[in-house]
């Protein structure tokens, strides 16, 4: 029988409601204001970085993949969809080792300034694997990066806000522009 580890989080159905909500609201929003904008991309990439708040003394990593298209160029800013696969790995806690995914649906914006850039992932992000009662939760990554031509390296606080805790990390990423 294997031991599990439970965060006493209350699974909501509000909450998801509501962020289905907000983001099909997102969706018809910007895809009115896609008609007449330049096509620019899709990006794929690798993060890496260390578990905070709630979470830190239960897992020892995470890392995963990301991918994002941006759809609306306002040459200064994009905005898009992304989503991707991050794993948190647990620590060995006395022959309980949990390992628990996030599979976020969020919408993307970046704002240029210079070489540097600021930008945020928000949506909703499903959870896989040792998760405790929840299914999912208010998904957020604010970034701060730099870059390049065919590239982008940056740093991201990620969080998943669900009843009575959040998973939280912060990583260091890196994307390719195709």
């Amino acid at each position: 029988m294997k031991n599990k580890i439970n965060y006493n989080f209350a699974s909501t159905n509000k909450n998801f409601i509501k962020m289905k909500r907000i983001l099909l609201s997102l969706v018809i929003i910007i895809s009115g204001l896609y008609f007449g904008q330049n096509i620019t991309g899709f990006k794929a990439g690798v993060h890496a970085g260390l578990p905070t708040g709630d979470i830190k003394d239960i897992y020892s990593v995470n890392m995963g993949a990301d991918v994002a298209y941006t759809f609306l160029d306002l040459k200064i800013a994009q905005i898009g969809l992304a989503s991707g696969y991050s794993q948190y790995v647990g620590k060995d806690l006395g022959g309980v080792k949990l390992n628990t995914g996030i599979i976020p649906v969020a919408a993307t914006g970046k704002v240029n300034l210079v070489s540097f850039f600021v930008g945020a992932d928000v949506g909703y992000a499903f959870f896989t694997g040792d998760h405790g009662n929840e299914t999912g939760g208010f998904y957020y990554q604010p970034k701060l990066g730099f870059n390049l031509p065919s590239s982008e390296i940056y740093l991201a606080y990620k969080g998943v806000s669900v009843d009575g805790g959040t998973f939280s990390s912060v990583n260091a990423g890196f994307n390719w522009k195709f």
